[in-house]
């Protein structure tokens, strides 16, 4: 599956987290050219912090794989993931992960931090980003300021 198509699913997603006041950050895990797990963001559904598109689609993913570990893997978000997802990412041992926006104030995929490729750290991953960046910032623009209105 090519980046484009899994950022569709991703936005797809992504529009799931309105239906309950969450931002509209949506997640792909896909493995071995197949989506194995999608999620939005839940935080205030499930009023659980951590409960970002990213950990949960890799929670799911790793569920529907048996392991912890997904390795050849790839993480596709609509926003750069901060520091937690990232993280995550790192942990779950994927191959690349793929963003859409960018994200200048917790980003940590080249923003304000590189943990994808911090030598320091047991892993490294690809990152792809600003894939499809106007139309995942557009979403993200609309959610805050419908908020601020």
């Amino acid at each position: 599956m090519d980046n484009d198509l899994l950022m569709t699913i991703a936005l797809d997603e992504a529009k799931k987290a309105l239906e309950h006041g969450d931002v509209p950050i949506g997640a792909v895990v896909a493995l071995n050219g197949a989506v194995i797990a999608t999620a939005h963001n839940e935080r205030e559904l499930l009023g659980d912090p951590t409960a970002h598109a990213e950990v949960l689609a890799l929670r799911r993913a790793a569920e529907t794989v048996g392991t912890s570990r997904l390795d050849g893997a790839t993480l596709v978000t609509t926003l750069e993931p901060c520091p937690m997802c990232a993280g995550a990412a790192l942990l779950a041992r994927v191959e690349r992960v793929v963003f859409g926006a960018d994200d200048p104030k917790a980003g940590s995929l080249g923003s304000l931090y590189n943990i994808g490729s911090d030598p320091r750290l047991n892993h490294e991953f690809e990152v792809i980003s600003r894939v499809r960046a106007d139309e995942c910032a557009g979403l993200l623009r609309a959610f805050f300021a419908d908020r601020r209105s």
